[in-house]
């Protein structure tokens, strides 16, 4: 970046070749029913709308825009010419009143000093607790009391077709709000898309026509009374996609584990199992004689980790974890990330025509 460029802090464009996997993994993942109750529900909304042609959003929009603020970053880069400062910027979402701010991880990470925008109009310095590259979560804190801090609700009670509202920064137009509906549920995506650092796709993703943009990356995703129920995190842009309205959103209980563990360690552990993995697509399956057409291919293993322990070896494909039919890697990570490390896991695992379980004890990794 150039000196005293102003960087939109948001997903990156992808390359065709990760547009084309991912549109294939898109097809092929399943989403929850109940749009046409959703629906109903916007429909009886609109009926008790206050008086004066206030709509649902409008009133939504009301409850949320103190509670988003602009997260403005800038470091010290090196260059053919010497250090230069590069500068960027997000959203993030108010989550305690004493100070704490979720954004995501890609917007703070290397950054050497942040300063927090809000509604308001005022601004304070803020300093990263700490960010988590597997979840793209991160958590910053100012020193202020009594902020307005947002409500959370559970993100497993969603359903596709409800009403859904973004509100952020996109391209630094601080307060700005869209609407939409949530598309799907249980969504996966390439860690190329959100330009993070993270090692591996961010899955469980709640999907959402309600625009996203740069600078978006951070902000609240809400429902109809103006609860958070995601971090926006991703779009894919129009251009290399030819779709329009492919929003992403971290769901608020993966953002809250996740910020409180921040909160209180520094730092969010996940389970480890300790193997490097493919999707298996049908057509892999054709042509190395695979018994199975769909799951997570072992590529590798790591000889100290619990895998290895339990008996796991490469070349086998997961197909179940704890009887939980597994399709993908996406399926995989988002399995095992309702576990706790320490915890031990049945895993099923297809290799040369017959299935077998291997019992694997979780371990941390942060």
């Amino acid at each position: 970046m150039t000196h005293g460029r102003y960087e939109r802090r948001g997903p990156r464009p992808v390359r065709r070749l990760w547009v084309v996997l991912l549109a294939a993994g898109l097809l092929a993942a399943g989403c929850a029913g109940g749009g046409a109750g959703a629906q109903e529900e916007d429909a009886q909304a609109e009926r008790e709308a206050p008086a004066g042609d206030v709509s649902p959003v409008a009133e939504v929009a009301r409850r949320i825009e103190p509670s988003v603020v602009q997260v403005n970053v800038s470091s010290i880069q090196t260059s053919p010419y010497g250090p230069q400062e590069a500068q960027g910027l997000g959203s993030g979402v108010v989550y305690r009143e004493d100070g704490y701010v979720i954004t995501n991880n890609h917007v703070v990470e290397g950054a050497d000093t942040v300063n927090v925008a809000f509604a308001d109009g005022s601004v304070e310095k803020g300093e990263v607790v700490g960010g988590d590259p597997y979840t793209d979560i991160a958590v910053v804190k100012v020193d202020r009391v009594n902020l307005p801090a947002a409500e959370f609700a559970d993100s497993g009670d969603l359903v596709v077709g409800q009403l859904a509202v973004a509100a952020g920064s996109p391209s630094g137009f601080q307060s700005t709000v869209t609407s939409g509906i949530i598309s799907g549920l249980n969504r996966e995506i390439p860690p190329e898309i959100t330009g993070g650092s993270q090692q591996s796709a961010l899955v469980d993703l709640i999907q959402t026509d309600a625009a996203i943009s740069p600078g978006s990356s951070g902000g609240a995703l809400v429902d109809r009374t103006g609860s958070v129920i995601g971090i926006n995190v991703a779009y894919l842009p129009p251009a290399q996609t030819g779709a329009v309205n492919l929003g992403f959103a971290i769901p608020s209980a993966t953002a809250t584990d996740v910020a409180d563990a921040i909160i209180e360690d520094g730092r969010a552990e996940h389970p480890y199992v300790g193997v490097s993995l493919i999707d298996l697509t049908p057509e892999i399956a054709r042509r190395f004689d695979v018994s199975v057409e769909s799951g997570a291919i072992v590529t590798g293993v790591d000889p100290d980790g619990p895998a290895s322990d339990a008996g796991i070896e490469p070349g086998g494909v997961v197909t179940a974890v704890e009887g939980e039919k597994i399709t993908s890697t996406g399926d995989l990570l988002a399995a095992l990330r309702r576990h706790d490390p320490g915890d031990s896991v049945e895993l099923t695992v297809a290799r040369e025509g017959e299935a077998r379980e291997f019992t694997v004890e979780l371990e941390g990794k942060g």
